[in-house]
């Protein structure tokens, strides 16, 4: 057997590892795509919260709402709206109550009215989050083996494609339509090209985000073990520290009236372009009380979007000495800037845009390339006369996993508006309605033709997505034209995304049921040569 060429070589192992993990690779980077804007997606799911309209005084009416909702309370904090979420959100503690992350009371407030909201129970775009690294249903360990594992299967795939394709960015500009293979490859080299340097971004800082579990010899042999340790240095993931205020067992001083924070707000807004994103008081109501302003998402990339503090006097509002930024050493800040990168916190709605878009373009290049294999193997199904049945295992898999993926997430954004609002576990019947109608994708190929199966998943996928935004006209305050009304693009942004996905689904259905196979040429019998003939 002749030994493979170095671009052979790598052309077989671009081929067949983009195949073996190509559908869990287009899940997780679907959803990954789509966790860009996981707090809009939690926000839209929540249609309780959608009357919730922010104004210039919704600040102060929620730090006044706060005296009445916690009257004992020994620390509160709010957390005010911002552009990815219209509501707020109070959390206190009691005096005697440990202050921990999650632990004391906590409800969502109106904006407008400070009045608290009960809003219906969903995962919403966490579970997408969480799905792109962790799955779902499995050992969290072993869900992360897994994604780390085809992370670094993606990473080899661009590599061996860029060094396949010898002239991929001169083809890049070329597009021929209408010719099988051939259009199939330039759509996949265009999306390729297009985002290559996302691609390659994305893919490297989400193995960095996973590398103490995929390389954890270093750290274990540092630190003889005690990985918590090393956490707890670095400042990175895992990190554990003690709450910003105090404790909420400690005795209370004198009972003192909570100075205005109208004043601290227009302070601290001055100071941050970004504004507030919280008010936390520690001793409300007494001499001893302390108010803490955050400032709103930080845009650097080396500290991974911590934010400035303010501290003032709760009685006076006199400012007080804030708590200095954590030093940050070199391998800590070069971790936190792919991290950040990969995460996208620091951005702002344009940026965040133009990473979706590119994942978006990601997630078609992983479509294009299983349906090529599908399409590079046509002639040879077509002389045996017959589908191997791991041809045909692709294509079912093609189908269920780029077709019915979507489809899938279509059924659970269903769940959320179709489900009673009361029923219990609620949340985790959303997730199973997303499960239940992506098995269902999975099998439906098996008994329906290649290209009608793909017709049909695509047609319901797009006729789920655009039905969303019109039946929320039967809720009040969620449908496009009451957010376009008052201004809330980021519900009106949501449902327009989905008509977005909806007229893309469409489009993809309507050119494939228009598509008609190339027929091969027919070979011509030899004709004789005349000379032949006449010597004879």
């Amino acid at each position: 057997m002749k030994a493979l060429g170095f671009r052979q070589a790598n052309a077989w192992l671009h081929t067949w590892v983009g195949l073996l993990l190509g559908w869990l690779l287009y899940a997780v980077f679907l959803t990954g795509t789509l966790s860009f804007f996981q707090e809009e997606i939690t926000f839209w799911m929540k249609p309780e919260l959608h009357a919730s309209v922010p104004d210039n005084q919704t600040a102060q009416r929620l730090a006044q709402a706060m005296q009445s909702l916690a009257p004992n309370a020994a620390q509160w904090t709010l957390t005010l709206p911002g552009e990815r979420n219209a509501g707020a959100q109070a959390q206190w503690f009691d005096i005697g109550q440990p202050v921990v992350k999650r632990g004391g009371q906590s409800v969502a407030l109106d904006a407008g009215t400070a009045e608290p909201v009960t809003p219906r129970e969903t995962r919403g775009g966490g579970f997408l989050y969480r799905f792109h690294f962790e799955l779902y249903g499995m050992p969290r360990v072993l869900a992360r083996w897994i994604v780390g594992i085809a992370t670094m299967v993606m990473l080899v795939a661009i590599v061996s494609g860029v060094i396949t394709h010898k002239k991929i960015f001169k083809e890049f500009f070329t597009f021929r339509p209408r010719k099988g293979q051939r259009s199939w490859l330039d759509a996949h080299n265009a999306t390729a090209v297009l985002a290559l340097p996302f691609h390659l971004m994305i893919t490297y800082s989400g193995l960095l985000l996973l590398m103490f579990m995929l390389m954890p010899w270093g750290v274990e042999s540092a630190y003889r073990g005690d990985t918590q340790k090393f956490f707890n240095e670095s400042g990175g993931r895992g990190a554990r520290t003690a709450p910003a205020m105090g404790a909420g067992d400690q005795p209370l001083g004198e009972q003192v009236p909570l100075t205005d924070v109208a004043p601290l707000l227009a302070q601290a807004e001055q100071r941050w372009l970004r504004g507030v994103s919280s008010i936390s008081v520690t001793r409300p109501g007494t001499s001893d009380a302390v108010i803490e302003l955050r400032e709103r998402g930080g845009d650097s990339l080396i500290d991974r979007g911590n934010s400035e503090r303010l501290r003032f006097d709760g009685v006076s509002g006199a400012l007080l000495n804030s708590p200095p930024a954590p030093a940050i050493s070199t391998p800590n800040a070069i971790y936190n800037v792919f991290s950040s990168l990969h995460l996208i916190r620091f951005a702002g709605a344009p940026l965040r845009w133009f990473f979706f878009i590119s994942g978006v373009v990601g997630t078609a290049m992983i479509a294009t390339g299983l349906v090529l294999w599908v399409v590079k193997r046509l002639p040879e199904r077509q002389k045996l006369g017959r589908t191997p049945i791991g041809h045909r295992l692709v294509e079912v898999l093609n189908v269920g996993t780029v077709a019915g993926l979507p489809l899938a997430i279509a059924a659970y954004f269903w769940a959320n508006r179709l489900l009673p609002v009361g029923m219990t576990q609620r949340s985790a019947w959303e997730i199973r309605s997303f499960f239940i109608i992506w098995l269902l994708c999975l099998v439906h190929p098996l008994l329906r033709s290649h290209k009608r199966a793909w017709l049909e998943q695509l047609w319901v996928a797009a006729g789920l997505f655009a039905a969303l935004p019109l039946f929320s006209f039967g809720l009040a305050h969620s449908h496009l034209l009451a957010s376009l009304a008052q201004g809330q693009w980021l519900l009106a942004g949501m449902d327009l995304t989905l008509l977005a996905s909806a007229a893309l689904l469409g489009y993809a259905a309507w050119k494939l049921n228009r598509h008609q196979p190339l027929q091969r040429p027919q070979r011509q019998p030899r004709t004789v040569n005349t000379r032949q003939e006449s010597a004879a």
